[in-house]
């Protein structure tokens, strides 16, 4: 399918309504033959004869088509405008649905901006193509056949005169639309470009106030905005060259007209009166020639946005469901990966990691910063794909499970808290929309947020802003964390979710925690040795491997990286030991 084919294949279902809207536009152009007729009869049947009787019926009759013509032409806008905003509707949703279901590789090559672009700018480049240029090509090319067409029944030597700029107009019109593609390309990619700098200078706003670079990135916003009016004036430079082209041949019509048929009146070749008919057909023609640049330009537009788009939703997730998924609404939370390596092209990221996990029991990951942790929960919510191996859960690979079921039964709290600008109450629900205010309180009570959520000036219906400024990184963790607690789902994965807050915060969070011990499979992914040393099993990554594993007291003994980690946070193993005992521990 083309990009063309994929924009029609929108209208198909408007396909009657849009015929309807043309046989309108049909009938106003042939109504527009009317008025120059009757001019010509009151030049030389009232004015030149004498009949006076004819006049006030003549007049009515000019009334009467002016005003039929603009109700039937306001009719058929109004048609095509409709049609237009229907569409747009249509079309934006289906592509923001591709959107949702693309994965995570399309996102990490599409720029945010770019993405907005086709969204807005390019969609509406698309409607104003079916809301104003299908019908007035149509339109105009009716038009001026008509005209050429009554021209030809009332003299067809002066309509011989008046056709011979057919054939340089054609030529300047492809020529324009040559000329004109790549500079509306050039416009499409700096408007992207210009969006994703502003996109990004939003959001990153607290960044560029922190460096004291507000005016470091108005310049660099300047730039951006050079490009962008530079790729406009270029454009428009195309347009400088094409356009009076088109006027000139526009207002050469109207010296061929009154030239050769002044010269034709006055040797007595043609009365008066059809010269004035004539005359009343040449807007026309003019209409037409003045507007073919303008609508060469819209739809090169048009055709420029639609493969923008088309080109972006045409890629496919590589991600997807097997055509035989399993569907489950909950899953026991038994795990299991076996020799999973996970490369990106020749970069090696993951090598043959395997390790089992039972239901309802606490791991623990830590490993240097790039180790791979995160990678390890991301293959196991299918966000990517394995190079090799296979994890199961329940003993069915992940593949053939459902994505929607597979993320479903996973509450992620993911190491960069992404907040909505919605109420606290929406964030937390986010899961599950559906839930009672009493689960949403419950959830945050684990997470140790309930107390400053209270204390928030609207307390659960405090709107924050988008990424949660408003709050500290320690509370945005939190609502997170209450978040995939809500699910209540069977496997949980916490990633680093408490490294901003303090350690008497995370010692509660780790109590009510411990409270729903069994009942869920539960991933936890710190640099903190506090946050996993009550862990059933503890994972070490390190280099891409898991290179040690086993409860906290076995990996202190091994004294390998655990050891170290915890020497570093911790001082000496003996005096921990000996002041946990002094507490009771």
């Amino acid at each position: 399918m083309t990009a063309m084919q994929w924009v029609f294949s929108f209208l198909k279902k408007y396909r009657k309504r849009l015929i309807f809207a043309m046989f309108l536009a049909t009938i106003t152009a042939l109504t527009a033959i009317v008025n120059p007729q009757i001019s010509g009869i009151v030049v030389d049947d009232v004015i030149m004869n004498g009949n006076h009787k004819i006049l006030p019926r003549l007049v009515v009759i000019m009334l009467l088509s002016t005003l039929f013509r603009a109700s039937i032409r306001f009719w058929f806008t109004m048609i095509f405008e409709k049609t237009s905003q229907e569409m747009l509707y249509t079309m934006r949703d289906h592509v923001y649905s591709k959107f949702m279901h693309q994965d995570l590789n399309f996102y990490n090559t599409n720029r945010t901006g770019d993405l907005m672009s086709r969204q807005t700018g390019d969609m509406e480049a698309i409607r104003h193509f079916v809301a104003f240029v299908i019908y007035s090509v149509y339109e105009n090319i009716l038009l001026f056949t008509i005209a050429l067409v009554m021209i030809f029944t009332v003299e067809y030597r002066l309509a011989l005169c008046m056709i011979a700029v057919m054939p340089l107009t054609i030529y300047v019109t492809y020529k324009q639309l040559i000329s004109v593609k790549p500079a509306f390309h050039n416009i499409r990619q700096h408007f992207s470009s210009l969006n994703t700098f502003v996109q990004e200078n939003v959001s990153g706003n607290r960044v560029v106030k922190a460096f004291a670079k507000e005016d470091y990135e108005i310049v660099k916003f300047s730039q951006e905005n050079d490009g962008y009016r530079d790729a406009e004036l270029n454009a428009a430079k195309i347009w400088r060259k094409y356009v009076p082209v088109f006027e000139f041949l526009a207002n050469a019509l109207t010296v061929i007209l009154y030239l050769v048929g002044g010269i034709m009146v006055v040797s007595g070749a043609m009365s008066l009166g059809k010269l004035v008919t004539v005359s009343g057909y040449l807007w026309m023609l003019n209409l037409p020639l003045r507007q073919a640049g303008w609508l060469a330009n819209d739809y090169q537009r048009f055709v420029t946005s639609a493969e923008k788009v088309y080109s972006t939703i045409s890629v496919e997730p590589t991600i997807t469901n097997s055509d035989e998924a399993i569907k489950r609404t909950r899953f026991n939370g038994n795990i299991e990966f076996n020799k999973v390596s996970y490369n990106i092209g020749e970069e090696r990221i993951l090598k043959d990691i395997s390790f089992r996990v039972n239901a309802g029991q606490t791991i623990g990951i830590i490993g240097s910063t790039g180790s791979g942790k995160t990678t390890l929960m991301n293959l196991l919510c299918r966000f990517y794909d394995v190079t090799s191996g296979e994890i199961t859960l329940d003993g069915i690979n992940v593949k053939n499970i459902e994505l929607h079921s597979l993320r479903d039964n996973i509450g992620l709290a993911m190491q960069d808290v992404f907040l909505f600008s919605d109420t606290i109450e929406g964030n937390i629900a986010f899961g599950r929309p559906d839930c009672s205010m009493e689960e949403v309180v419950a959830a945050a009570k684990v997470a140790n947020a309930h107390d400053f959520i209270l204390q928030m000036p609207d307390g659960y219906d405090t709107i924050i802003g988008e990424r949660g400024v408003g709050l500290s990184g320690g509370q945005k963790q939190r609502i997170s964390l209450a978040r995939a607690l809500l699910k209540n789902p069977p496997i949980i994965v916490l990633d680093d979710t408490t490294s901003a807050v303090d350690m008497e915060t995370e010692t509660l969070i780790q109590e009510e925690l411990t409270k729903t011990t069994g009942k869920h499979t539960v991933f936890i992914i710190a640099h903190r040795i506090s946050s996993i040393k009550d862990a059933d099993l503890i994972l070490v990554v390190e280099d891409s491997k898991i290179v040690e594993s086993g409860n906290h007291d076995s990996l202190i003994n091994r004294r390998g990286y655990y050891h170290r980690v915890f020497h570093h946070q911790y001082g000496d193993f003996d005096q921990y030991t000996l002041l946990h005992k002094e507490m009771g521990e």
